[in-house]
């Protein structure tokens, strides 16, 4: 198993398990924040490392299952941090050593190409960060409809979902502080907050990741009550208490 961080920051550290290339252009840190996602982390990992990252790292928010077990077998570090999304993603942030930062959710696996179309993206200076197109795996036959509508709903936007594999230059996004440590809506709130700092490259390039929520609690009803989140959001209010809502679901 790989060593769990306490988080102090080290060279080495940065480096288990990875041959750095120092010819590649980018240097990309995969941050992965994880909850329970025993049936998901592997593929995942799997499907990552084979892309030769600078880094990985994994930030377990206290999980209770073999989530932490599954992923100390693969080439990643691995931290412990306080629960919540936001939370997990700024302590993997702080620890990160890559000049990209990209923010890969436990169900969700990248593109073959990945690394290149970030790197093309960013090569030109006006662009702070970016996402990818989306693609749900699932039986129902709305979930590729639902994937191009997040898809077209973001380039118009600018504003996209932790789903879509969110990734930003390190100095922009310590700048920004980071993602707002709230209880929901990170996502969008880092997005908003991005668009002030340069264009929002949207890659056509898309991630995998799982349609279960969908499935889980009905596409329809799934899609309506993130519309009324949203709009509840805009509206002011709380994401502590839209929270209570919106469920986890794995």
């Amino acid at each position: 198993m790989a060593p769990i961080d306490d988080g102090v920051p080290s060279a080495q550290a940065h480096r288990r398990g990875h041959v750095v290339d120092k010819d590649k252009p980018m240097q990309i840190s995969v941050i992965v924040p994880v909850l329970d996602e025993e049936k998901s982390i592997a593929a995942t990992l799997d499907a990552v490392l084979a892309l030769e990252p600078y880094e990985v790292i994994v930030v377990d928010g206290g999980s209770s299952d073999r989530t932490r077990e599954i992923a100390g077998a693969f080439p990643v570090r691995m931290i412990i941090s306080e629960r919540g999304r936001a939370q997990q993603m700024n302590r993997g942030a702080r620890q990160a050593a890559g000049e990209i930062l990209l923010f890969l959710h436990a169900d969700t696996r990248l593109p073959p190409s990945a690394f290149a179309d970030i790197g093309s993206a960013l090569a030109a200076d006006r662009y702070a960060g970016g996402r990818f197109d989306v693609e749900l795996t699932g039986s129902h036959w709305m979930l590729p409809v639902v994937g191009r509508m997040i898809s077209y709903r973001s380039r118009l936007s600018g504003v996209s979902t932790g789903d879509q594999a969110l990734f930003v230059r390190r100095d922009t996004f310590q700048r920004m502080g980071g993602f707002p440590e709230i209880a929901l809506m990170e996502d969008i709130a880092f997005c908003r907050a991005l668009k002030r700092h340069g264009a929002v490259a949207c890659l056509r390039s898309r991630v995998i990741t799982s349609g279960r929520r969908w499935e889980i609690e009905g596409v329809w009803r799934t899609i309506l009550r993130m519309w009324i989140l949203k709009l509840l959001y805009f509206a002011g209010v709380s994401p502590a208490r839209l929270k209570q809502f919106y469920a986890d679901t794995r």
